[in-house]
């Protein structure tokens, strides 16, 4: 690990903690020294003496969001559990969960809607707490509910977004025509919200959620309701917003397992206000013991002895569907179906299906929260 004494940037340190772009990347000895300052707990200068390109460089180093053991209660009842996590600019960060598992209440505390019980949490480096207006400043939001005017046009209903950020002229116009070019509605600007149709009504949202160029863009089940064909535009179109604003890091929420696979660099799995898991897709799948479903028939009968020699391959959770067919499941990655349909081939069976249906999100899901209904 390096060390911010002699200049350089540390490696990705536990959330909360601050952390540069990448290990031994050299930095400013100033910045370097305001840094170390902070870290250590001392009360560095609010306005230390530093460059523009230090300051630019400053910026940089932290993450887009850090939490720290936060919580709310209410009550009697915790809704968010002392979690902690950080959110890299540039990333796309989601949370799962079933119903009231804390979802809702932490995108609230971390968009100051809420106030915390208690931790700490930073958004582009802002205090939640003492520096409200600057974290509202640096965040869009786009929530489930349909916001925009449905009696103002497209253009109309960014316009009135933007000045309520203090943009105007020229520079409001630029955006507007940048943002609605950016979700596939530049052609539309003079075309009514209310007769937009729905998957255009939830692109008319994102575009005004990124209007004024956040840092950070909470959304909370965008694609909800839409028909696959508009879920699909959207998920293109955060890959467009992602590469024209390849800082801009997003949060969020769902209840499609396969678009938050689709979408998310890491997701967390969040249950009774607490954060159980926490990865990249893949490396939550690839750490299952069990979960990839395989199915096997052959053109005779699947012996007791055929049985055991595929169990020791690693076949898991045996179902007997017919006297020639199984089921069973196998950890992801080791193929173990298709050495299970070689052994057999070897003892002189014929193939004649043979299903192998990888791991997928959901399965992660339910191994860590259960299959059981939640209330709303």
């Amino acid at each position: 690990m390096t060390d911010l004494r002699r200049g350089t940037l540390r490696s990705p340190e536990p959330p909360g903690r601050l952390s540069g772009p990448g290990p031994g990347e050299r930095l400013d000895a100033s910045v370097a020294r305001w840094l170390n300052e902070e870290e250590k707990g001392a009360s560095p200068p609010l306005t230390p003496t530093l460059s523009r390109r230090e300051r630019e460089k400053l910026a940089g180093a932290f993450p887009a969001i850090e939490v720290e053991r936060l919580t709310k209660r209410f009550g009697d009842t915790v809704a968010v559990d002392g979690v902690s996590f950080s959110v890299r600019a540039g990333e796309t960060y989601g949370l799962l969960g079933p119903n009231g598992a804390g979802k809702t209440t932490l995108i609230r505390l971390l968009t100051t809607l809420l106030p915390p019980t208690s931790g700490t949490a930073r958004v582009r480096g802002h205090d939640l707490r003492r520096e409200k207006h600057a974290v509202r400043s640096s965040i869009g939001t786009v929530s489930q509910a349909v916001t925009t005017d449905e009696n103002l046009t497209a253009r109309e209903n960014l316009s009135v977004q933007g000045k309520m950020y203090g943009l105007a002229g020229r520079t409001l116009a630029s955006r507007i025509e940048r943002r609605l070019t950016d979700v596939g509605l530049w052609e539309r600007r003079g075309q009514l919200a209310g007769s937009l149709s729905g998957g255009m009504r939830r692109r008319l949202e994102i575009a005004r959620g990124v209007l004024h160029a956040p840092e950070v863009l909470f959304l909370d089940e965008p694609t909800t309701g839409l028909d696959p064909q508009s879920r699909r535009a959207i998920w293109d179109m955060f890959g467009e917003l992602k590469a024209s604003d390849p800082d801009l890091a997003i949060v969020l929420t769902t209840h499609a397992m396969d678009e938050a696979d689709f979408l998310c660099d890491r997701v967390a799995i969040m249950d009774q206000g607490r954060i159980l898991c926490e990865d990249s897709p893949e490396a939550l799948k690839r750490g299952l013991d069990t979960g990839e479903r395989v199915e096997i028939e052959t053109d005779r009968a699947i012996e007791a002895s055929d049985r055991a020699s595929l169990q020791a391959l690693g076949a898991r959770s045996w179902r007997a569907i017919g006297p020639s067919r199984v089921g069973f499941q196998s950890r992801p990655g080791e193929g173990i179906g298709r050495q299970a349909a070689q052994l057999l081939e070897d003892r002189g069976h014929r193939i004649l299906h043979l299903m192998i249906a990888p791991v997928t999100l959901e399965d992660v899901f339910f191994s860590y929260t259960g299959r059981a209904l939640r209330e709303a």
